[in-house]
């Protein structure tokens, strides 16, 4: 399979990987053959990427940090739930209570990731972007995990984290939804009511009886910074939780790396690069050398170029040097075809990637 911007879909093309709506059924199945109507379709609904067969590629097996039954589920309860308490009376004060299917959920969720010896954050299924926080939701919720695991958190610890980056943007719940979903830039009015997602979610979560009081300190703090930039009460490094701490970086990549209505998604290594800027201003500088270490900032089926002036996929993730990929190389450095060869830049140091296709615009695309 092969990674490739919706922009540069052409009709013929066959879906290598299902797509899934927000309600965790399948959009899209594999194998379906691309119409220039789906095609536009797809591009409507706010899709980025997605994997289309490849001849060349075919070996290249995506999996996702959970099984697809788990995370279907998982979406269901999220939406369920959310759309309950949208609009609902008495939730902040502790007349409305979670589902006890969170708890569940977090159980299962936790069951998957240990079946993996060692987890990676990769770029997500691709998802519509209607109701983006459901999704949103879990995809933090994940990246957060992964970062505790390689932390080292106990299950119990990595259990409370994970609840509270599963409903960290509760709040918005009770946010009015044309706030929410707004396309365009918030004016200041609104963008005072969106911050206060943050504060609402931590009265809803530190009454639920089922939910650790970390957790809903989790949703308090989740944009806080670590330079006192952040809300909503401008808390500075030592008094930010350190959950909160790991649950701001995955946050922050999770919008960057999303395709929204008002903006474009970036690549994993354009989202790593910006949470860089940030480095001892937004975020902690050993927070962001983790994360950095667990991700994958190329993801499999992508169509990079090298600066042997060669081009080829990623096909192939060393957890140990995720930034250092094996890339399957086609083309050679003008552009010719060339019988196809792998190049593990693991091993070949002085070997690096220049441009992805996304960015070239120029790189050859799938037949």
């Amino acid at each position: 399979m092969r990674l490739v911007s919706v922009n540069q879909l052409q009709a013929g093309m066959k879906l290598g990987k299902k797509i899934y709506n927000d309600e965790g059924l399948t959009l899209l199945a594999d194998g379906v053959e691309l119409t220039d109507a789906l095609i536009k379709r797809l591009a409507r609904i706010d899709i980025g990427y997605i994997y289309i067969e490849d001849s060349v590629t075919d070996d290249i097996v995506i999996t996702g940090i959970l099984q697809d039954e788990t995370r279907n589920q998982a979406l269901k309860v999220i939406r369920n739930q959310f759309q309950q308490m949208s609009g609902a009376s008495g939730i902040t004060k502790g007349l409305y209570h979670l589902d006890k299917k969170f708890s569940k959920m977090m159980d299962n969720i936790l069951d998957d990731m240990s079946l993996q010896e060692d987890p990676m954050i990769m770029l997500m299924d691709m998802h519509t972007a209607d109701n983006y926080l459901y999704v949103h939701s879990l995809n933090v919720c994940l990246y957060t995990l992964v970062l505790g695991i390689a932390h080292g958190y106990s299950k119990e610890e990595l259990r409370v984290i994970g609840l509270g980056a599963l409903l960290h943007d509760i709040g918005k719940t009770q946010i009015p939804i044309k706030i929410v979903q707004k396309p365009g830039r918030l004016s200041d009015e609104e963008f005072r009511h969106m911050q206060a997602h943050t504060e609402i979610g931590f009265q809803i979560l530190k009454e639920e009886p089922n939910i650790p009081l970390l957790a809903a300190h989790c949703a308090l703090q989740h944009h806080e910074r670590i330079d006192g930039s952040g809300y909503p009460r401008g808390l500075t490094g030592p008094q930010i939780h350190e959950y909160a701490k790991w649950l701001g970086v995955a946050d922050s990549y999770d919008a960057m790396t999303s395709n929204r209505v008002y903006k474009k998604a970036m690549l994993p290594h354009q989202a790593v690069e910006a949470l860089y800027v940030g480095s001892g201003t937004l975020y902690e500088q050993k927070h962001l050398e983790l994360f950095r270490d667990r991700v994958a900032i190329y993801p499999l089926g992508l169509t990079v170029k090298l600066s042997t002036g060669e081009s080829g996929v990623v096909v192939k993730i060393d957890p140990s040097t995720p930034h250092r990929p094996t890339v399957r190389v086609l083309t050679g450095p003008e552009g010719e075809k060339v019988v196809p060869f792998e190049r593990d830049l693991s091993k070949a140091l002085s070997v690096v990637i220049i441009d992805v296709a996304e960015q070239g615009g120029s790189l050859e695309t799938p037949n």
